[in-house]
């Protein structure tokens, strides 16, 4: 069972950065495709990025090409996701997922991931 731990989320002023962290415990985060999903206001959950295990992809929300960056790194256990440029737009409940096996083509569907983060808050403020 992976176990999740999102860090990193605030409040930041429109046009700033955050970085946001997802460790993996109890598991090794090598053996999966992690990604990020944002809950915003009023809108069903919908994905921002993924990163492929392998590494050897990333996938982006045409919303934050550009903007954000998602990494992994194998040694720490670890995934980030970059938030440049940052709008209201971006405000909401970010998770961190993973799944062993995740179809690029399915790659934003909820459903595709087995296992979820608790979510932290993200706040933009214009």
């Amino acid at each position: 069972q992976v176990q999740l731990v999102e860090s990193g989320g605030g409040s930041v002023q429109a046009g700033g950065s955050l970085r946001l962290s997802c460790v993996a415990s109890e598991s090794t985060i090598s053996a999966y495709s992690m990604a990020w999903f944002l809950d915003a206001p009023g809108k069903e959950r919908q994905g921002v990025a993924m990163v492929l295990r392998s590494g050897a992809a990333t996938y982006y929300a045409d919303s934050v090409k550009g903007r954000f960056t998602i990494a992994r790194d194998n040694a720490k256990n670890a995934m980030t996701l970059q938030m440049n440029r940052v709008t209201p737009e971006d405000t909401g409940i970010y998770y961190c997922a993973a799944d062993a096996w995740v179809p690029p083509s399915r790659w934003a569907s909820p459903d595709a991931y087995s296992h979820w983060g608790q979510g932290m808050q993200v706040t933009v403020s214009s």
